[in-house]
Formats: C-alpha cells, structure tokens, sequence
C-alpha cells in the first residue's frame, strides 16, 4: 500500500491561499492517479480535484474550478494543491488519495485505495 503524508493546512482568512503537498512512498506500486478530497464537519467526504499520474488529465469539483490547481511535481511522488479566493465553505479536513481509479471512478471515494491522514483547513476571519 502506498504511504501519503499530507502538509500546508492553517488557518487563512478568505480570499486569501493556502498550498497543500502530498507525498507518496511508491512500495513498488505503481500510481495510477493522486487526489484531494475534503470532509467538513458533519458532512460526507466529498471529491476537489484529482490528476492522472501519466497523460496528465485533470479533474476539479465545480465548486474550486478556477480557483484551486492540483500539480505534479517532476522528479517525485509529490502532488500539490494550490487554493485562492478562498471562501468560508472550503474550511475542511484535506485529504490526499491515491489509487488506481478509472474514469468512471476518478471523482469518487471508491477509486482510491490508500489515503493520508488529513490536513486542517480553516477559512475565517
């Protein structure tokens, strides 16, 4: 099982940013796609953005396209996510996924197999 540790949560007042870093111990296991998903308190986890690890293809929840971009670094197992203009809704626990989803899944809880442990994200003033 692929090993996630997630970084770059805090506290931010809105329309400020926050970058968020994922980075993944292959175990020889290769990756098919990396992802971010959030839970807010007392709602179900919910789909942000995910890319696929070759070919590039990326997908974003309505809710953050134009104002979050999920990159790949080169030369690592590292994702990021950049978050601007940010909104009080997106406060949340981040999650970093990774799996090896097809494309009817690529957006959903059950196309990833291993997950981080969550990283703080608080919008407010």
């Amino acid at each position: 099982q692929v090993q996630l540790v997630e970084s770059g949560g805090g506290l931010v007042q809105p329309g400020g940013s926050l970058r968020l870093s994922c980075a993944a111990s292959r175990n020889g296991f290769e990756i098919g796609a990396m992802a971010w998903f959030r839970q807010a308190p007392g709602k179900e986890r919910e789909f942000v953005a995910a890319r696929r690890w070759n070919g590039g293809a990326i997908y974003y929840a309505d809710s953050v396209k134009g104002r979050f971009s999920i990159a790949r670094e080169s030369g690592s197992y590292t994702i990021s996510l950049q978050m601007n203009s940010l909104k009080s809704e997106d406060t949340a626990v981040y999650y970093c996924a990774s799996g090896r989803p097809i494309t009817s899944t690529i957006t959903t809880i059950r196309g990833y197999t291993s997950w981080g442990q969550g990283t703080q994200v608080t919008v407010s003033s």
